[in-house]
């Protein structure tokens, strides 16, 4: 089958994990971009990338690029495309713009010029023109504009590849399923030790080390934009759900999921049953600074309140017990907490092994770790920083 460029993008911060992820699933000429990994593949490729990928958020297929320096040229150049090539006017599309230019400021007005440009050719040439739908097209296109050049590409997966469909309920700050895949893959959690998460909301974190730990693929619950393409292989996509589901193991790894809200247990339970890894997982409606982890060794990852409801004393000391409480009931464990409030994390009280920037949405976090040492540093030997 004849290899094409193909990009998937992601969180910043994930890069290089998308990159790894791709090169397991046999993607070629893998290469890094801001917030996005260019690579070639096939056609089974493409829809691999959409059903296996953890990381990536869209897979986009580009079909055509030029340069641009006003609106004209882009309305033009868009409308230059043959687009009765990919869709009829029968179907539905919709455009999502990206824009990084001083010329193109506004990323829905570049929407708007490329959906006018693309109605006007299906009107000029069948005197009739598709219909927008932007919540559920049957064709999405994505129009990127970085300065002067603009990439047109066919977005492949449809809904964002973070929407698992699995999170129908979720607690009030949840954190979304292509960062918790990503944090628990920059864990470099072996899927073997204990997995705990003991603030766990609505199950996010536990629920993706699941699917991770069983080879479950992350898009199996949902459907994808090119099932509606011109060009759809049945076959191909059928032989690729095969592949996946064959691969699929049967883990015994204890993973925790905790939380001191028995509601928001309740709901974290019900989205992993959706996920299919209900029974995969322990659930306890426990508070944190009651929990211990006495089985050695084990991962615990935290997406803690970051204070935005919590009043700045509140947080402080709420940030300080939850150092004291890994320290002292979590050793052998190697901790990683992600937040935006990073004045609170200098009262963890723990000396950080390592600091990664990632977004969590629009906010800025700091992901750190800490590596909990049974007893003092000297008795560990270990030859790394241990707790302060």
């Amino acid at each position: 089958m004849e290899k094409f460029e193909i990009i998937a993008t992601t969180i910043f911060g994930l890069e290089e994990v998308l990159a790894s992820e791709l090169r397991e699933i046999g993607a070629t000429d893998v290469e890094l971009l801001n917030r996005a990994v260019r690579f070639k593949g096939d056609k089974a490729m493409l829809y691999k990338s959409n059903l296996l990928l953890r990381t990536a958020v869209k897979i986009l297929k580009p079909i055509h690029s030029f340069f641009a320096a006003n609106e004209q040229q882009l309305y033009d150049n868009i409308k230059k495309i043959d687009w009765s090539e990919y869709f009829t006017y029968n179907n539905t599309f919709a455009i999502d713009g990206a824009t990084h230019s001083d010329i193109f400021n506004h990323s829905k007005y570049v929407a708007l010029k490329s959906k006018d440009a693309i109605a006007d050719q299906f009107r000029e040439k069948f005197s009739i023109r598709p219909s927008v739908d932007p919540a559920n097209p049957d064709m999405r296109i994505n129009v990127h504009i970085n300065d002067k050049s603009v990439i047109v590409s066919l977005d492949s997966s449809g809904s964002s590849l973070g929407k698992r469909n699995y999170r129908l309920a979720q607690s009030e700050a949840p954190i979304s399923e292509v960062l918790a895949a990503g944090i628990i893959m920059l864990s470099q959690w072996d899927k073997k030790c204990d997995f705990i998460d003991p603030m766990c909301g609505s199950g996010t974190f536990p629920i993706e080390a699941a699917l991770l730990a069983n080879n479950i693929p992350s898009g199996r619950n949902r459907n994808f934009g090119f099932e509606k393409w011109k060009d759809f292989d049945e076959e191909i996509w059928n032989n690729v759900k095969e592949e996946a589901n064959s691969k699929i193991i049967h883990s015994d790894v204890k993973i925790f999921a905790r939380d001191s809200d028995n509601y928001i247990v309740d709901i974290a339970i019900e989205n992993a049953k959706r996920a299919g890894v209900q029974d995969l997982i322990e659930f306890e409606s426990v508070d944190f600074f009651q929990t211990s982890h006495t089985a050695g060794k084990g991962i615990v990852v935290i997406n803690p309140p970051y204070g935005e409801r919590l009043q700045v004393d509140d947080i402080v000391n709420f940030y300080e017990d939850m150092g004291s409480r890994l320290k002292h009931f979590y050793q052998g464990c190697d901790a990683w907490i992600i937040s935006a409030n990073y004045e609170a994390l200098k009262f963890f009280g723990l000396r950080t092994s390592r600091k990664i920037k990632l977004f969590n949405g629009p906010m800025e976090c700091r992901l750190q770790k800490y590596e909990l040492y049974q007893g003092s540093k000297k008795a560990s030997k270990s030859g790394t920083q241990p707790s302060e």
